[in-house]
């Protein structure tokens, strides 16, 4: 080769890379259960020997085995055969500003519509000892972890201190609020559908 040129890399065609994709989820799926190409075999009602050269890449894949294989695997053939795109694995949470609270949804709405919500949370307000927040009720269960300051949580008529480092899980059926004791506070919460559900509706910050 003369000096000065470079050798590009092939860029690999669409297909041939959706199906060295595929034969890595099978087999880490695989491989996640614990099981050998005999037991995987059995389960889909392949051979061993064409199930391990459809992992190795040395025989063509087709529907009618991916149908059997994803089943055994328990997964769906959708999943089994998407794509690659990572275009969305970085989410840009919006900030939105209410009574004293930052919220930032780490979760969009749309990719969750009836599992868990995550959001991040600066909390200025002292909360409900020592502001007017009103304590709300909702279905579902609440969990936070306190990422810096100490939250106050406001559980009926207990007052709970919530420190940097540790955790809270609790029934929404319980009258409930939060606020900053001492200082801001900063929060990762989960919540639940109907936890979700409130939480947007709510026009003050509360739990």
């Amino acid at each position: 080769m003369r000096s000065g040129h470079t050798l590009l890399p092939m860029k690999q065609d669409p297909q041939e890379e959706l199906d060295g994709l595929v034969r890595q989820r099978i087999r880490g799926l695989r491989l996640a259960r614990g099981w050998s190409l005999d037991e995987l075999a059995r389960r889909c009602h392949l051979s061993p020997s064409n199930l391990s050269r459809i992992e190795t890449g040395h025989r063509r894949i087709t529907l009618d085995q991916l149908t059997p294989i994803s089943r055994a695997l328990g997964t769906t053939l959708d999943r089994l055969v998407e794509s690659a795109d990572d275009a969305d694995v970085v989410i840009r949470p919006q900030r939105n500003e209410a009574c004293g609270v930052t919220t930032w949804m780490l979760t969009p709405r749309e990719r969750t519509p009836h599992g868990v919500s995550v959001a991040k949370m600066r909390v200025e307000d002292p909360g409900p000892t020592g502001g007017s927040q009103e304590l709300r009720v909702h279905p579902g269960r609440d969990w936070f972890t306190v990422l810096s300051g100490t939250a106050r949580l406001q559980l009926g008529k207990r007052t709970i201190l919530v420190e940097a480092g540790q955790a809270a899980e609790f029934s929404t059926m319980t009258p409930h609020a939060f606020g900053a004791h001492d200082g801001p506070v900063e929060i990762l919460c989960i919540f639940d559908h109907d936890g979700e559900q409130a939480h947007r509706s709510l026009p003050s910050p509360s739990t």
